[in-house]
């Protein structure tokens, strides 16, 4: 699915703000987790990123929440090229570091 400038941006600010760069000890992983009421939002985060997967409802702790999650072949072809066309050092720096350290980590 080709996005748009639009959507690319939605999906791109998502990552940025919502977003966790990390992994499982055995691979990488983008997962982002919010409310119920984001449910609409994370059909879209499917459709832009076809591959990836949703999680839930999870119902603990008071909270009841979705979480979405790319890795493997998703991860490696369809987000790090698109993560990395942008400038994140600039954007969040806190980001960057989590993102830099997961491609260190896993060797991406």
């Amino acid at each position: 699915m080709e996005l748009s400038a639009f959507e690319t941006g939605v999906f791109l600010g998502v990552l940025i703000g919502e977003g966790h760069f990390g992994g499982d000890g055995k691979q990488p992983q983008v997962t982002v987790r919010m409310h119920l009421r984001h449910e609409r939002l994370f059909g879209r985060l499917l459709a832009w990123c076809p591959g990836s997967r949703l999680y839930g409802p999870y119902h603990h702790g008071g909270r009841s929440y979705f979480q979405w999650m790319a890795r493997g072949d998703v991860l490696r072809e369809r987000l790090l090229p698109l993560l990395d066309t942008l400038s994140l050092e600039e954007i969040d720096e806190h980001v960057f570091e989590r993102y830099q350290a997961m491609k260190v980590k896993y060797g991406l």
